[in-house]
């Protein structure tokens, strides 16, 4: 059976490794997994939006009956901190025949004046606030769209796997069936050659006639499912011009490591402990408790009473002659105190009360989610351990039904056995022959599940390999 694994020097080997770099780079759902980090980043940018400084600038102007009742010009330039300190710089010019006294300001020709003052929250929104809450969900979104886009490539990876190993049998199959119908053949040549000499009877030829015509139908038929399974696998492959890509004749899968070895118990523990770590489904429910207790923390804030104090100095440093002067810290200033606060603060509570529910909703599903892919990985790793052993004693199996085919073909030729039995053997090692096939092509499926159960990143495959 070696010998349909070698390949004529026209055939290029394709393996996975080459499968995996190539969708990696090229594969329109990888491209647009990649788009997730670029709405996180833009989800960061929008919720740093609300510490941007800000220009304000109010003009109100009055003229009726040719009497100027009032210009107003009223400017100022804030700047949002993380900590709720916000300065703020302010310029007042009021003019005209019927301006409230309250705008007059002395000692001024024109009626301006310059503040600089800050705004500090005492109460409600001194440790945190939705500004700051929206940032930090914003950060963590962006851990969310890393786990998402795992998510996704593995999805289509192991998809692409499976495809890739069915598309591995179907084309030895077809070469293993491809070499039984030579033999059966030839068989027939030869027995239509004993015919003719009188050492073998018609029957005989009619039997041979039978066998190799069955093996051209299986051979067809192996054909058939070589050429759909190869279909399928290209419907992976891109070029660099988002260009779809068909897998041509003269490229072959191949099986690049087999080296029929369990894996090791350790393999089966690190599996374990990176997919607690780093599962992506179980990452998203982390981050997804992160925001939660952002909100809780939030919702907390909300039951204190808001209290918030403003205080502004007028004229320093600078007046709107553009002199500088020193602070003069009780002198010359503007102070505002603004207090509320619900009663009964039913809302605010109930926002609380909501927010704990999620959490402990979202532990709870923490912690089914995490048992059922711990038992996934633990169940592909049985299958794996299992189809292991079973792929020793099919080779075996292989391996005696050539003897024993060897051994038939040894005693006709001394006239002990006949082409009837001849034909039984052949076909119990073609069976044995294309299981032993399947059951390959079933194991490297499933060396790819159990890294997909485990949530390992680009299914093992290094990109810098």
């Amino acid at each position: 059976m070696d010998s349909i694994f070698i390949l004529p020097d026209s055939i290029k080997a394709f393996s996975l490794e080459n499968m995996y770099a190539s969708m990696l780079e090229f594969h329109p759902i990888v491209k647009q997994t990649r788009l997730l980090n670029e709405v996180a980043k833009q989800e960061i940018r929008m919720a740093r939006g609300a510490f941007d400084p800000k220009v304000q600038a109010q003009v109100n102007v009055k003229e009726f009956d040719n009497k100027n009742y009032y210009n107003k010009i009223n400017t100022s330039f804030t700047i949002p901190t993380w900590f709720p300190i916000d300065p703020k710089i302010g310029y007042e010019q009021n003019t005209g025949q019927f301006i409230d006294p309250e705008n007059i300001v002395g000692g001024s020709t024109d009626n301006s004046q310059f503040t600089t003052g800050i705004s500090l929250p005492l109460g409600r929104g001194l440790f945190t606030d939705d500004r700051r809450a929206a940032l930090k969900q914003a950060k963590l979104f962006t851990q969310m769209a890393e786990a998402e886009q795992i998510k996704l490539i593995n999805k289509i990876l192991l998809e692409a796997a499976k495809d890739y190993w069915q598309w591995y049998f179907a084309y030895y199959n077809y070469r293993l069936l491809s070499k039984n119908a030579l033999i059966a053949q030839e068989i027939f040549r030869l027995v239509n050659l004993d015919a003719s000499l009188g050492e073998a009877s018609a029957i005989d030829t009619v039997q041979a006639k039978i066998i190799y015509q069955q093996r051209l139908v299986e051979r067809q038929e192996a054909y058939l499912e070589f050429l759909n399974t190869t279909i399928k696998t290209s419907n992976y492959l891109w070029d660099n011009a988002g260009y779809p890509v068909q897998l041509s004749a003269d490229i072959a899968p191949v099986l690049v490591q087999n080296d029929g070895q369990l894996l090791a118990l350790e393999t089966l523990q690190d599996l374990t402990l990176q997919a607690k770590q780093n599962h992506p489904e179980l990452v998203k429910l982390r981050v997804k408790l992160d925001q939660l207790e952002v909100d809780r923390k939030l919702a907390l804030e909300y039951l204190k009473p808001r209290l918030d104090l403003n205080y502004n100095f007028i004229n320093q440093p600078l007046k709107p002659g553009g002199e500088f002067q020193s602070f003069r810290l009780m002198n010359d200033y503007k102070f505002g105190l603004d207090f509320s606060m619900p009663i009964l603060i039913r809302k605010e509570r109930a926002k609380l009360a909501q927010t704990k529910i999620k959490i402990l909703s979202t532990q709870y599903e923490q912690t089914q989610a995490e048992r059922e892919i711990i038992n996934q990985v633990n169940a592909v790793f049985n299958q794996i351990v299992n189809t292991s052993g079973i792929l020793v004693q099919q080779t075996s199996v292989a391996a005696n039904y050539d003897r024993l085919l060897k051994a038939e073909l040894f005693n006709l030729s001394n006239g002990e056995s006949d082409l009837f039995k001849i034909n039984i053997q052949q076909e119990k090692l073609i069976q044995a022959q294309s299981k032993l096939l399947k059951l390959k092509s079933e194991y490297e499926k499933m060396k790819a599940t159990i890294y997909w159960a485990a949530g390992v990143r680009n299914l093992n495959f290094n990109e810098g390999n």
